[in-house]
Formats: structure tokens, sequence, C-alpha cells
């Protein structure tokens, strides 16, 4: 399974990811889409799994979730918007993560792109950082991967360019 991972558009879709997401499977958007539409255009484009961010109104709320938890080939993966990361997970999902810890563990909200393992739970950590145009970040960054039972392959960071 080909994965296209995204967060963080704030209502600006670029259409390089279109051709970054090409060959993938399916898209999975960690939050803060920014409009409806937005989901919409990804949604048509490719099967996509999202949650809501912090500045998602009710429409978004009404179609995604705040937390999703769902099984890619054998891995377990675990996405919310604002979840932090290893050694400072948000309060508000620490105990789900340390009580059932997931193979993949996505965030997005900081708009800074990380991929940390963290070791304490055996849980990779993923967050694409932001590929909109709002906020502070100076690159606007994806991450497409595979997954493969339970094993991720083929890693790789796409730079989009500037803000």
């Amino acid at each position: 399974m080909r994965i296209g991972l995204i967060s963080d558009t704030h209502s600006f879709l670029d259409d390089a990811v279109f051709k970054h997401f090409d060959k993938c499977d399916e898209i999975w958007h960690a939050g803060d889409f920014g409009s409806i539409e937005l989901a919409d255009q990804l949604s048509l484009f490719k099967p996509l799994r999202g949650v809501y961010g912090n500045i998602d109104g009710s429409d978004l709320r009404s179609v995604y979730p705040e937390n999703l938890r769902f099984d890619c080939e054998e891995m377990s993966v675990f996405m919310t918007h604002i979840g932090g990361y290893p050694g400072r997970y948000n309060a508000r999902i620490k105990d789900d993560i340390y009580t059932h810890p997931p193979g993949i563990f996505i965030s997005g909200h900081s708009h800074i792109l990380k991929v940390i393992y963290d070791k304490k739970i055996g849980s990779l950590h993923l967050n694409p950082g932001a590929a909109g145009k709002h906020g502070w970040h100076k690159v606007r960054t994806l991450l497409r991967f595979s997954i493969n039972e339970k094993k991720i392959n083929d890693l790789e960071v796409i730079e989009l360019g500037n803000r």
C-alpha cells in the first residue's frame, strides 16, 4: 500500500500534490484541511482518510473524526491533529498511546516535519509538516511511503517549495 501523507493545508492545495501522490493508493490528511472543498478535491483524486484540525469548521468535523485508528496492511495506525511527539505526547491522547501503542502515530499541527522512532512504545511518529501557505514554516512538505505487512518502506520527504 502506497501512502501520501499531508497536513496543514489551510485551504491551499498545490497542484504538485496530485503529481507526487499519483502513484499512491491512499492519501492521509492529518488535519487543518481549511475547507471541505479541499478535502473533496483530495477524495475525488484518491481514497482519503483524515482527521479534523483546530481550524476546521463543523462541515469538516461532521465528516472527519478528531482521532482515527485503523489498520493498513498489518500495521496499526493512529492519527490525530494535535498529538505531540515521542516524550511530549498531548495529554488528551497520552494514555491511549501508551496503553495501545500503534505501529505508526501521525499528527500535524506543529508545521514541523518529523520522523521519530519512539523506542519506548515501538512506534514510528510521522508529522508531514505543513503543505499550505499559512503559518510560520519556511518550506511546504509532504511525506510518501509504502506499508507492506508490518514494515514501512521507501519513506520520502517531498518539498513543495517555499511558503
